[in-house]
Parts: C-alpha cells; structure tokens; sequence
C-alpha cells in the first residue's frame, strides 16, 4: 500500500492543453474518486499516474517516489479497464495468473495467489471457464482478481461499471466497497456516475475542462459545492439555478417572479446589492401554506416515481423552469398553484461572474 501526489500536474497535447496544474494529495489506503463529465480529462489523469500518457509538466508520485519517467510495469500499479482487457482463449484461472507467469513467479506461488483471489471474489468455481461463459459482473470480477494477484500499492479503475446493466451495477459497487475494505489498497477510480463517486470515495475529485473544480469529501461536495458547475454536476435532478440580487441590506435575496428569500443572519452583509447566481436542490423545496414570505410555484408537469414525486412548474409571469423533488406521492394538477418554503441554510449563493460560492 502507497500514498499518491499529484503536484501541479499539466498535459498537453500538441499545442492544446488539455489538464491545467491539478494537485491531490491521496493517503495510504485512500479510495479517491476522480469525477466529471465526458472528455473532462479524468481518465487522462489516471493514465498518466498509470505511465500510459507521458506528464507535460509537474510530478506524480507514488509511496514518495517521482514516477514521471517510470515505465508503468516499474510503478507497482494495477489497472482495471472499462472493457475488462480479458484474454478470451484463456481461463479464467490462466487470465488471472498471466502477469505473474510472465515475471517467472514460481508456479505454487501463483496457484496460492489465484486460489485466495477467486476466493475473495467468489469466482472459485469458476477458474476452468473461458470468458465467453461469463456474466458481464463475472468477466469484471476476473479482471479485477488479475489486479489482486499482483499485490500492487495502488489500484487504478477506468470507468470498470460502465459495460453493465443498472442491477449489476448496484451489486458490484458493493463489491468493490466490500473488496476495498477487506485489502485497504490505495484506489482511484474514474466516472462519470455521481452515484458511483458518492457511494465509493473517500474523497472526490471534481474534474471540468481540464481543472479539478473541487476536492472533498462526497457529503462535503453536496452540501458546499465550490462552484456553480459542482453544484450542478452533484444531485440528480440537478440543482435549480436562477440569477438573483441580494438586497441592499443583505438581509434577503431577490429572486425572478418578485419574491424574496430570507438568508441567514449577516450572512451578506457586505454585499448587498450585489448580482449573483442562487442554487437550489430540487430536494430542498418544502410544501407550505400561503404567506407573505412564501414562493409560488404553477405546476407544469409531475412524475410519479412510487417513492418521491418530482413537480416541474414555473414562478408566475416568468419563464424560469424549475424542479422540486417531494417525498411520497402527491397527486398535483397541471395549473395548480404550490406554496414553497425553502429554508435560509440550503440557499447556495455563486458569483454571477466566476462562478465560486460566495
């Protein structure tokens, strides 16, 4: 097991610039997420701490050693890809045993490394069959045993669930926490599934064009997300975003439709006036009764899920869409006009500007 660094990493290709200086220091025995939308640069980051993409400028490390010029068969490092990277003439006992064959490990070691890897992952009765023969969940376990063979210091995921149907990946991500816990290896892993980076990390890593937007843990990410894209990149549905103004004592926020959000207590005393951008999480909507404080909302659509109901409407005389997300079933009309209450502390407030929580 080994720490990583990354210290002001960049890559470039050509003359395009594509990462730009992220930094992340990860512990020993850390599960670190690398979130982010598709073509962000997450899986280039992971890549070049594996010595599959060279490092324009900074340094990774790992167990406080710079890799930077490191062959990746030098780095101690396995890696689980997305399409399981499976030798389908093989069995699953010989694709799990080949990268040690070929580093001449005596052939009883190999067995006992193999036997207590498909043990672990519950593949023991099934090292005879050829790839061909297995599930979908079964081909990524195998290639996660030829991770565990090798007994490296830090593993490294590309996107593994990806290739599986929304069951499986429900069952595997316990899995992977289950295997986490029992091996404490230091792991990063790359996604673009919220769920995935919510209910596996440690930590996240937020990535967007290139930048790594925010680093914290999953509970700290969604309840202070860094900027405007964290905020609606984390939650599903997304966070509502409407463009606002504090007002001149700071003590409220004006919001389209002409009504005013109370804030918290000083909160913005030193800028009122000022033009901002205020996230709300569909989640965070109470249903209330009119008053004056109240915001309304005129129901354009709803979605019965069974367990919560999803209302999608507008403030009246403005063309703002907004979601809110209740708990249990509530039948609503199309047309009916909702009163809603959203507490001071669940008002995220954003530069209009740069885009950073204020």
């Amino acid at each position: 097991m080994s720490d990583v660094s990354l210290k002001d990493v960049y890559k470039s290709f050509g003359m395009t610039e594509v990462i730009h200086g992220i930094s992340c220091d990860i512990k020993d025995g850390e599960f670190i997420v690398l979130l982010g939308p598709s073509g962000c640069g997450k899986s280039t980051v992971l890549r070049m701490i594996a010595g599959l993409e060279t490092i324009t400028k900074g340094e990774v490390a790992i167990d406080g050693k710079i890799v930077n010029r490191l062959e990746p068969a030098d780095r101690d490092i396995a890696m689980v890809f997305q399409n399981y990277a499976l030798y389908p003439h093989m069995s699953v006992f010989k694709n799990m045993a080949y990268g040690l064959k070929i580093r001449r490990m005596p052939k009883a070691e190999i067995e006992k490394r193999v036997q207590v890897a498909a043990e672990i992952l519950e593949l023991t009765e099934f090292l005879n069959r050829k790839p061909r023969q297995l599930s979908g969940g079964q081909r990524q376990r195998v290639a996660m045993g030829r991770c565990i063979v090798r007994e490296p210091k830090v593993f490294l995921f590309d996107e593994p669930l990806s290739n599986l149907d929304a069951k499986l990946r429900v069952q595997m991500r316990l899995e992977l926490r289950n295997l986490h816990e029992r091996l404490k290896v230091t792991s990063i892993y790359v996604t673009h599934d919220q769920v995935e980076a919510m209910t596996l990390g440690h930590r996240l890593v937020v990535i967007n064009s290139g930048y790594a937007e925010q680093i914290g843990t999953p509970l700290e990410v969604y309840e202070k997300p860094a900027t405007k894209f964290v905020a609606g990149f984390i939650g599903s549905p997304a966070m509502n975003f409407l463009n606002s103004s504090i007002s001149s004592d700071g003590q409220c926020v004006k919001i389209p439709g002409g009504f005013r959000l109370a804030l918290n207590d000083g909160k913005m005393l030193t800028q009122g006036g000022k033009k901002v951008t205020i996230g709300i999480r569909p989640e965070h909507f109470e249903l209330t009764e009119d008053g004056a404080d109240k915001i309304q909302l005129v129901v354009d659509h709803v979605e019965l899920l069974g367990a919560d109901t999803l209302v999608h409407g507008r403030f009246p005389r403005d063309k703002n869409l907004l979601t809110i997300r209740l708990p249990d079933i509530h039948h609503v009309n199309r047309k009916t006009v909702l009163s809603l209450a959203i507490s001071p502390d669940k008002i995220h407030i954003f530069d209009r500007e740069t885009g950073h929580r204020i």
